[in-house]
Order: C-alpha cells, then structure tokens, then sequence
C-alpha cells in the first residue's frame, strides 16, 4: 500500500513538475491554460527551429540574423539592463515581438506611448486593417479575440493596425513589435477567432524563432526600480497640492489652547463614599502598608491643621507639637503618627491604628 501511494505520488509529480517549473504567461513550456506550449509545438511542427532562452546568458548564446524571429515572453522580468543586451542582441533580427509589456519598459522603448487596457469579448473582436502589414507579416484582415489587453496608443499617430478605443493592439516602435493581445499565444484562447493565424505569422514568418524568457536574477545591481518612476508625470504635483490643502485644513481648524477653565462635576460623590471605596480596594489587594500611611498622613495634616500648623509640616514636628499640647509622652505619640514605623501585621492591627488615630484626632480638637 505504500508502495502505491509513493509511486503514486512520483507520477503525479513527473506530470505536472513542468507546469509547475513554468508557471508564467504565454510561457513555451507551459501547457496550462496560460501557457502557450501548444502554440511552441505546433510552430516545431510546421519546421520552424524553436530556441528558448530562459536567461540573458543563453539567448546570447542563440544565433540571431535576418533569417530569426525573437519574441519575448515574461517581459516583466526584464530590467533596463537585460533589456539594452537584449536589444543590442537582436539588432540583426527578422523581426522582435515584445508580449505585452508593461508601462515602466514601455516608456523606456518610446516615451511618448501610452498605455490603454481593454478588454474584448464575443462580440468586440479586433479587426486588423494594416495593408501593409505588421514588420513585413502580412495581417490585415485577420481577428484578434481575447478576454482582456493592451493598447498602445501616440496622440495623433495613425498607425493604428488592431485598432482598439484610441490605441492599437500591435504596433510597431522603434524596430520592436508590441504585442497588446498576449493571451492570443495562450492554449485556452490560441482558437478563438484568427488568434492563431495572427500568432503563427508573427512567429513563424521565419525558419527560427528564439522564445527569450526574461530572468529577474539578470539585472545589475543598480537596476532597482524606484516607484516614482512607475508613477505618471502628475503624480509629484498632484501629491503637493494634497498637502498644501492638508496644512490649510489644519490652520483653518486649529484652535488655540485658552486658560484653564472650570465645569461642575455631573455628579456629587460624598467624601465618605469615596474613602470606604478606596478602603474597599486597599483590603482587596491586601496592601496594609499603604493603607497604614494614608492614615498617618491624614491625620498628620488633621492635627498640623488643628495646631495652626502647615499641613505640609514633617511627622516629627507634628509628634512634638501634639505631645506639648496634649501632655503625653512623644513616644507614644510618635507610634502613631509617625510613618517609617513598620506596617501593621494583620487586618486587626490596621483597624486597631485607624481607631488610635481617630481617637488622638479627637483629643487634639478638644483640648
């Protein structure tokens, strides 16, 4: 039974380890529904030499003349550097097909371009009207289908192919095709419409095709990409007036600190409800020692007071005035009053201190 789950187990790995080991769009060798193994194959089939590059080491490797078709899948992958080797790899190419490149490579290739997602259906398929043809592939009248892309588009430039809203799915910048409709390559969407006329004249217009995939592990050191230069140009502006608008926001709002001011409490606590409540939560926590110097405390500044005292006057000074005045011996006095003396052992011995104290209050304001 192990032995069965086991081989089980490796059989399915053998199965899907390349779908799992290129898991990437319109990857050659990924026969998910994002991948476009399908479309590799078929191009092997009709006799076009297919290479694939998985680094910028190996597609440097591969031979590149007039008679190659590069296309680079993954182009998120490509960092400004991979991205010049790359170009100046593929300068004596038949023809360059970029799938679906993103905004940062895009205003690195041409400034001017902008960008434009779309999305198509059933009935919004892209008919492409280019007699001319697309890098010397003859496409016009063909129709591209796909559930969502990419459209290219420069204010007042005609060239418009695979016309989409105000840009074009395939165009042509600087000796690189752009291709808006990525998911034509896929196996999932490789049928519908003429997806797979338009990507086998892309890519098969040539007896071999190098399919460079772009590794991130490429680029230099000094190829890290700031967010700023992922944002638009109005971004910074845009960001400086929020906060102006922020800062006058707070001047219109603030509000100097005026004087202290006094408001009548919402409700009146009696002092005696106040002092059994605190004596309730001294014998909860079973601090004795506290309890004992809150009573001397307050009877020191009692009697202090009753002398004609400070009441912030010293325990020593209160024990010599309240002996004098009582006629009692200081040290007795001082057992009482005085706060460095130790705490009382029990719960009895505490209450015995609170009635001594309330009993030598009493003696003071009638003597």
């Amino acid at each position: 039974m192990v032995v069965a789950v086991v081989l089980a187990l490796a059989v399915g790995v053998w199965i899907t380890r390349d779908d799992e080991r290129y898991p990437g769009t319109a990857d050659p060798r990924n026969p998910g529904p994002d991948g476009a193994q399908a479309l590799a194959r078929v191009l092997e089939d009709q006799g076009v030499d297919v290479t694939i590059a998985r680094s910028a080491d190996a597609f440097e490797e591969a031979p590149v003349d007039s008679a190659t078709t590069v296309v680079v899948s993954g182009t998120d992958e490509l960092a400004p550097s991979t991205l010049e080797r790359m170009r100046e790899h593929v300068s004596s190419a038949g023809r360059v097909v970029l799938v679906e490149p993103a905004y940062a490579l895009v205003s690195r290739i041409d400034p001017g371009l902008g960008l434009l997602r779309v999305g198509a259906g059933e009935d919004d398929a892209v008919t492409a009207h280019c007699p001319d043809g697309v890098a010397g592939v003859a496409l016009d009248g063909l129709t591209l289908e796909v559930d969502r892309a990419t459209a290219y588009r420069r204010d007042g430039d005609g060239d418009r192919c695979f016309a989409r809203g105000e840009g074009s799915l395939i165009r042509v910048v600087d000796g690189l095709v752009l291709l808006g409709a990525g998911q034509a390559l896929t196996n999932d969407q490789v049928t519908r419409a003429d997806n797979a006329a338009v990507a086998l004249r892309l890519l098969g217009h040539d007896p071999r095709l190098v399919w460079y995939v772009p590794d991130a592990r490429d680029a230099v050191s000094d190829d890290a990409v700031s967010i700023g230069s992922l944002l638009p140009d109005w971004t910074g502006p845009a960001l400086w007036m929020l906060a102006l608008s922020a800062v006058a926001l707070v001047l219109w709002r603030f509000r100097r600190l005026g004087p202290l001011s006094t408001e009548p409490l919402p409700v009146a606590v009696r002092a005696a409800e106040t002092a059994r409540s605190r004596g309730r939560l001294y014998r909860r926590s079973g601090d004795r020692a506290h309890a004992a110097r809150a009573l001397r405390r307050a009877a020191c500044a009692d009697i202090a007071g009753r002398l004609r005292l400070d009441r912030r006057a010293d325990p020593p000074a209160v024990v010599a005035a309240a002996a004098r005045h009582l006629g009692a011996p200081v040290e007795a006095v001082a057992a009482l009053l005085d706060t460095d003396r130790p705490p009382p052992a029990t719960d009895h011995d505490l209450v015995r201190l609170a009635q001594d104290l309330a009993r030598l209050r009493r003696e003071v304001r009638r003597s």
